[in-house]
């Protein structure tokens, strides 16, 4: 890992030189030249661009995948796998399911009435990183909040590997999920190809997943034409650890972490020098023996008090944030700016990654200040009915020509002056 020590200079100034020094290894991306290719050639870009970056060498003829491939990847994979996906599904479909909004009637002193109702978008696209890996967890956590939403169709993406075909476990997921419309292609141009269509695929009106920086800025590029979750950056962990922290436990948190490539960055905090220390030794040793952690930035940072580390945490607003504190569960109340928390000393995140219910698709680069993790909210939009009786529009009627007049719109006072 690479370690570096910094200085307390207040929660914002010092959440701000953490920010920039993970930022230090950000890859420059240019998503421009693909999105013209997919939207001038269509499917031709696409399988190009595809066999190009996701299975160099491999013959692609078709995007979309057999929905009995999927069948047959969930019918013979490993059935203690197959149990962990099930129990993943179950409880991440009730955590969803929770979320979902009522309709709400409200009735306001001149009479009329405004009823707030939710209705699921038409069409989602969901993105699962693939390639060289399988990620199914990915496509649970998408694909069911969509669902959940009441979307009719959803779309799946996710990278071939080198041999043009998509990973097992990735079509076990999307089997186990019910998802029959699966595509084979990735980064960019599946980004690209979701949100513009072409001729084998029907454009969506949402966008969900993860995926790489060129997945981040082909969603940067097409929100508007379709709306997306979130602009997910590398993957993140803050730990506030405390004097009884096992330095053991919190060091693998951290080199899990790690596995996410070398940008995503790592925050220690702590009161005492000893327990930055014991952690830092224990996660540098750790890292040496485990192939898949990667060399991640790990920012240890002193704080006065604990108080003050929860101050940080909502000034870097960290997408993971493990509280490894024995008043954790006070602690997270404070917390307001983090995409999940993680409470006390079996608040592992790797739980909150596949199996706790949660979501795992969350804000970050800071994002947490506005954002919030994926949910069927992402997948529905609100409309309003508006219901004015006679009384209503009379008694409203003046107000509105009042204002509409001052804004330079004299025919919108008109329109409801005509109805009193």
């Amino acid at each position: 890992m690479r370690t570096r020590r910094f200085e307390w200079e207040g929660a914002v100034e010092t959440a701000a030189a953490l920010r920039e020094w993970a930022n230090e290894v950000a890859p420059a991306v240019d998503v421009g030249p693909i999105e013209r290719a997919v939207r001038d050639e269509g499917d031709d870009a696409v399988l190009r661009l595809t066999s190009q970056f996701d299975a160099p060498g491999a013959t692609l003829e078709s995007l979309q995948v057999d929905p009995a491939e999927a069948g047959a990847a969930l019918a013979t994979i490993d059935p203690e796998l197959r149990e962990a996906l099930e129990t993943a599904v179950a409880n991440v479909r009730q955590v969803a399911e929770a979320q979902l909004g009522s309709e709400r009637e409200i009735r306001l002193p001149a009479g009329q009435k405004v009823t707030l109702r939710e209705v699921p978008v038409g069409a989602a696209g969901i993105y699962a990183p693939g390639g060289r890996a399988a990620y199914p967890s990915s496509v649970l956590m998408c694909a069911i909040p969509a669902q959940v939403a009441g979307v009719e169709r959803v779309a799946l993406a996710s990278p071939p590997g080198p041999d043009g075909r998509l990973n097992p476990l990735t079509l076990a997921a999307a089997s186990l999920c019910g998802v029959e419309e699966v595509y084979a292609m990735g980064g960019a141009q599946a980004i690209f190809a979701l949100a513009y269509g072409t001729a084998t695929i029907e454009p969506v009106d949402v966008i969900a997943g993860p995926g790489n920086a060129w997945v981040r800025e082909a969603k940067r590029a097409v929100y508007g034409q379709v709306g997306i979750d979130s602009l997910a950056g590398p993957s993140e962990l803050m730990v506030i650890a405390g004097h009884d922290t096992d330095p053991e436990w919190a060091a693998l948190d951290l080199c899990a972490q790690a596995e996410h490539g070398p940008e995503s960055p790592l925050v220690l905090a702590a009161v005492e020098c000893q327990v930055l220390d014991a952690i830092a030794e224990a996660a540098e040793a750790a890292a040496a023996s485990r192939p898949s952690v990667a060399e991640a930035p790990l920012g240890l940072v002193r704080v006065s008090d604990v108080e003050a580390g929860i101050d940080l945490a909502n000034a870097y607003a960290p997408e993971h944030l493990e509280l490894l504190e024995t008043d954790a569960a006070l602690l997270a109340e404070r917390v307001t700016t983090a995409g999940c928390v993680f409470v006390g000393r079996n608040g592992a995140t790797a739980f909150g990654d596949y199996l706790a219910g949660s979501n795992h698709v969350l804000p970050t680069g800071g994002a947490g200040r506005y954002a919030g993790p994926l949910g069927p909210g992402v997948f529905r939009r609100r409309i309003s009915n508006v219901e004015l009786d006679e009384a209503a529009a009379g008694e409203l009627a003046p107000h509105v020509d009042v204002l509409a007049r001052a804004e330079g719109f004299p025919v919108h006072g008109e329109s409801a002056m005509i109805r009193r």
